[in-house]
């Protein structure tokens, strides 16, 4: 069981049908309290909403009912998909962010999490691929909810995908450079994950490199493909 207060947002689209939901997209709040997170969430001013908001001590909102499109994602891509509010529910994560203090998440706040997917994942039929964070939909932009988000415990929950290759044995290749790179079949693996857009004109992109290493390579975020992550891309084929 868990129990939800509601709170009515005015900044969401009605809908009068069922919609496609695809995603759930993980943010944090990156505000200096609880408090400020929600009035920003609920202000006509600002124009930005999410469907659920957990905060540190467990406490869940419900600020946007699930059938109705709210304003959390902005621009962004996954898969086919493109500006993804419209099929896809938003969780916003209190935590003071990079700008203001970044945090451990508290277990009663990932604990709540999980029970809120549990109930989207069986409700909507959503893959674990289509569970993602912020920064994976728009990594130019975003960057949370950041390297220190538990994306393992939800791996293991069954409530995302993540790697099982052993963390000693791969951080022996990690700043190796990948020698005689090939940049075509690395695409395609990193497009088989849901990353729309990846690349510049001649390189992997480093804002999507950054984003890769925040969900699945948190110890080290520098914006270089290396040996390990492209072992632990290798690894993720697994889901397709």
């Amino acid at each position: 069981m868990i129990k939800i207060k509601y709170l009515k947002s005015p900044n969401y689209v009605f809908c009068n049908k069922r919609r496609n939901v695809y995603l759930i997209i993980i943010h944090y709040t990156g505000m200096r309290s609880f408090q400020s997170a929600v009035e920003r969430l609920l202000s006509k001013k600002y124009e930005v909403s999410a469907h659920y908001l957990v905060g540190r001590n467990g406490k869940v909102l419900q600020l946007v009912k699930d059938n109705n499109i709210a304003w959390h994602a902005g621009i962004s891509n996954w898969f086919n998909f493109k500006n993804l509010n419209k099929n896809s529910i938003g969780i916003e994560l209190e935590n003071k962010g990079h700008q203001y203090g970044y945090q451990n998440f508290s277990n009663k706040q990932i604990t709540q999490l999980i029970k809120i997917l549990r109930i989207l994942k069986k409700k909507f039929k959503i893959k674990n691929i289509n569970i993602t964070g912020h920064s994976d939909i728009a990594p130019n932009r975003k960057i949370d909810p950041g390297e220190k988000f538990p994306w393992k415990k939800l791996y293991k929950n069954n409530l995302a995908i993540g790697h099982s290759l052993d963390e000693k044995f791969i951080k022996n290749f990690r700043l190796k450079k990948i020698i005689n790179i090939n940049k075509k079949g690395i695409t395609k693996m990193i497009k088989n994950l849901g990353y729309s857009r990846v690349l510049t004109a001649t390189l992997l992109d480093k804002n999507f490199i950054k984003a890769f290493q925040r969900r699945h390579r948190q110890q080290l975020i520098n914006g270089i493909f290396d040996q390990e992550c492209y072992l632990i891309l290798n690894n993720l084929q697994k889901f397709i």
